[in-house]
């Protein structure tokens, strides 16, 4: 009998093209292995010593690009973007640990000593929080630090603007679709901005701010900001997290147009937001988020659905905590960083689907 997970997984790979009718059936029949059984080692998913040897030498192929295996996805996930008004592309990077694994191709993390590598992907949710697809990846390991402490290799940050490049892309190939590129404090960087602003913001963005910012004049951008009265509040409660328990949050909200200095005569327009917290439990620290997005924002109400939609970015947290404990992609024995991301590839359909 075929089953829920068996149904899925074929239409959402029927496109699937390895060059191989022979790849592209095992890829869907270990797809259909992961999805059954996604916290299970690659053996225990697997029916038998068979189908264990057969997956084994799939993630070894060096034939098969892990693009490849998502890029039926990446179609479906696009299509069911075309079918909603509005599209949130929440884009963020995690580490994966796989210190104390002999891997080869691996390199160090936040702390230098461990070993592991990072993914970067674009994930589409709804603004009710439906979650359409991974969309668009980067996967990499860093290089070591030279003797002068310099890392070489391409500048990471370059991700977050190419990664706004390839929705402003798919933007235009979705007329009927707003698509609003989400990002937390590593995208608030003007380049970015200024490309999109250049590009004529195809795709509006919204991202956390990280830094206050000289306006022409002598204001500083979160005073400026904050120099009104709020335009209204907001409440709602909070994800437990850390083993804490969730909680209610209110919010007073401000919100002002101005124009962010972008080199010598260039400036970039955009509406800074600030959601500060009232009357937080004293012994929490207040919530308080400071955004910039191209879109304009004159009303509670219009505040308030920026507010929202980039509450929901939360969603790729939980994307990657899916994947780190349910799938649990760190504990992967595999001889090489191509055969993780080739891993990488299917685990990352699977955690997409699992909260559907």
């Amino acid at each position: 009998m075929m089953t829920e997970s068996n149904h899925w997984t074929d239409v959402e790979f029927a496109e699937l093209d390895l060059g191989d009718a022979r790849l592209d059936s095992r890829a869907r029949k270990i797809m259909e292995r992961f999805s059954d059984n996604p916290s299970g080692s690659i053996p225990k998913a697997c029916n038998g010593w068979g189908e264990t040897i057969a997956t084994y030498r799939f993630m070894n192929n060096d034939a098969v690009e892990w693009r490849d295996i998502m890029a039926p996805h990446w179609e479906q996930s696009q299509q069911r973007m075309r079918e909603h008004p509005i599209t949130l592309c929440l884009q963020d990077t995690t580490e994966l640990n796989f210190n104390g694994q002999q891997i080869t191709g691996l390199g160090p993390l936040s702390y230098e000593v461990q070993r592991g590598m990072y993914l970067h992907p674009t994930y589409a949710v709804t603004p009710e929080r439906l979650p359409l697809g991974v969309i668009d990846a980067w996967m990499w390991a860093r290089e070591m630090r030279d003797a002068d402490g310099v890392r070489p290799g391409l500048k990471e940050s370059g991700r977050w603007i190419e990664g706004y490049g390839r929705i402003a892309e798919m933007a235009a190939e979705m007329p009927g679709t707003r698509l609003v590129y989400v990002a937390d404090r590593e995208a608030d960087m003007m380049e970015l901005m200024k490309y999109a602003q250049d590009n004529g913001n195809p795709a509006d963005w919204l991202i956390r701010a990280k830094t206050d910012r000289a306006l022409p004049g002598s204001d500083k951008l979160w005073a400026h900001t904050l120099d009104n009265e709020p335009l209204g509040e907001i409440s709602f409660t909070t994800g437990g997290r850390n083993q804490k328990k969730g909680r209610k949050v209110r919010q007073q909200l401000w919100a002002k147009r101005v124009e962010l200095p972008a080199g010598r005569g260039i400036k970039v327009e955009a509406t800074c937001i600030i959601a500060r917290e009232i009357d937080a439990p004293a012994d929490v620290e207040p919530i308080e988020w400071r955004l910039l997005t191209n879109r304009s924002a004159t009303t509670s109400e219009e505040v308030i659905e920026l507010i929202d939609w980039y509450r929901a970015r939360w969603d790729i947290e939980i994307f990657f905590h899916i994947l780190k404990n349910a799938c649990k992609v760190e504990a992967m024995q595999l001889s090489h960083i191509d055969n993780i991301e080739r891993a990488l590839a299917l685990f990352m359909v699977v955690a997409w689907r699992m909260p559907i």
